[in-house]
């Protein structure tokens, strides 16, 4: 898999989470630039904290409820806080690829009772359509081949292999579930294979 980027700007950006360089990356396929903010200075040789987080408008800028994503985001970028150095990779892949609008038109099929992969599929698309190419060409431009990646999604480490890039360790990423995604991530993890342990307050249910 092979993915073609080309870097647009560079500039620094101060965050709640402390200084990242944050780069600009314009894909052929993207509207709008894909992002990655790196903090400290990475060793090519070895593993980097890396987070690859798909662009969810609703959890991360609205604080939406239905999924994990906001507090995913807000968690990894603490993680690499405290560590001084990692790589977040921002991918505009709304909705599992299928865009804001259509999104929008799956939760209403959620509110009808289908789940997130039901609705997808009754809207004519596949389940997962994201390709994560593109974060493993970012990380070939960051000089990055081998990565500590935060993650639950066993697709991320595939596509990152076929792409040239190692996943040392997988860092478990589980945001503990509140009672209105609890059947959204369930689904994650029955239906897509997401490694979840799904635990509410603590407790395995």
């Amino acid at each position: 898999n092979f993915a073609v980027v080309e870097k647009v700007s560079a500039l620094n950006l101060p965050t709640d989470f402390g200084i990242f360089k944050m780069y600009a990356y314009q894909a052929e396929d993207a509207l709008e630039p894909h992002l990655a903010l790196i903090m400290g200075n990475l060793k090519s040789d070895e593993p980097v904290l890396t987070r690859i987080h798909s662009e969810c408008f609703t959890g991360d800028v609205l604080g939406s409820l239905r999924c994990d994503c906001g507090i995913q985001l807000q968690t990894a970028l603490q993680k690499i806080s405290e560590k001084g150095e990692g790589i977040f990779i921002y991918l505009r892949q709304e909705g599992r690829g299928i865009g804001l609008k259509n999104k929008l038109k799956a939760y209403e099929l959620q509110e009808k009772g289908l789940d997130t992969v039901e609705a997808n599929i009754e809207l004519g698309f596949d389940a997962e359509l994201r390709n994560f190419a593109v974060a493993a060409s970012i990380l070939k431009d960051l000089n990055v081949f081998k990565v500590r990646l935060m993650t639950n999604n066993p697709l991320k480490i595939a596509d990152l292999k076929k792409s040239g890039i190692e996943t040392v360790i997988r860092e478990p990423h589980e945001i503990a579930p509140n009672n209105i995604n609890y059947s959204y991530l369930q689904t994650k993890k029955n239906k897509m294979g997401h490694l979840l342990k799904e635990k509410i307050g603590g407790k395995n249910v």
